[in-house]
């Protein structure tokens, strides 16, 4: 199966099997499987002169809205057409298999989880899909009536459209956040797939996973930060993983 040894596989699948709760945290690796570049994979062409805090930053938008907002908009429109893999389908079809029993969270903004049929994602970094108001809106602030534009903007008091995406400096939605985190704190296995580890608190996760009693499973093509917190590492790509790992601990979907 990939890099990994059959033994750990058969052990992973085995714990999840047994486990009460799952928690599953993605990154960027799973979606990248979808063909979406990473953050820094997309700083190509025009925008490869750019450093992250040139494009997504509160105080890069202020500077230059026009051109943080036409990067989203490439961002997007190199979304259009993207299908989710095998490794969201697997997820979305355990969880359907299994009302309550998996929690997912993810910190990529493509929507790809949900285009899957996964339900109650948590999605610690927003959403790419959406807007929202860049200052507090006021009674005349309506998303639906802005003023087109690059950016939009509000025909009344000129407040500025943006994308509905947490930028660098900027804290998590909090009720995702909490909802994480107590995900973590009461599982009993989590699979962290496809993320560096390097972005916090999306990568705290996993240690408080483990500093409760959880098993914590690491699923990444490349080693990880978060490698030295697992019980266990499986190597490979997740759409070709995740769907044997979630379908073999599924007793029902073995005997068929």
């Amino acid at each position: 199966m990939d890099d990994c040894h059959p033994d750990t596989f058969d052990q992973v699948r085995a714990w999840l099997q047994g486990a009460r709760h799952i928690a599953v945290l993605t990154g960027a690796g799973i979606s990248a499987e979808s063909g979406v570049p990473t953050f820094r994979d997309a700083q190509t062409g025009l925008w490869a002169r750019y450093r992250p805090e040139d494009l997504a930053t509160e105080e890069a938008f202020r500077r230059n809205p026009q051109r943080v907002w036409d990067w989203y908009a490439e961002r997007r429109e190199r979304l259009r057409g993207v299908q989710p893999n095998a490794g969201h389908h697997a997820l979305a079809a355990f969880a359907r298999r299994h009302p309550g029993r998996l929690t997912l969270i993810t910190q990529n903004v493509d929507g790809l989880h949900q285009l899957a049929g996964s339900e109650g994602v948590l999605c610690l970094h927003g959403s790419i899909a959406d807007n929202r108001w860049l200052n507090r809106p006021r009674p005349c602030c309506d998303l639906a009536s802005a003023i087109p534009g690059r950016p939009p903007r509000c025909a009344g008091c000129g407040n500025l459209v943006r994308p509905a995406v947490v930028w660098f400096g900027e804290e998590l939605p909090q009720q995702a956040l909490d909802a994480a985190q107590q995900a973590a704190q009461n599982c009993g296995l989590m699979l962290v797939v496809g993320t560096a580890g390097a972005v916090y608190p999306a990568a705290g996760l996993a240690h408080r996973a483990r500093h409760a009693g959880a098993r914590v499973v690491v699923i990444n093509t490349a080693p990880s930060e978060l490698d030295a917190v697992a019980h266990a590492v499986l190597r490979g790509p997740s759409a070709h993983l995740l769907p044997a790992l979630l379908a073999d601990s599924d007793p029902a979907q073995r005997a068929q």
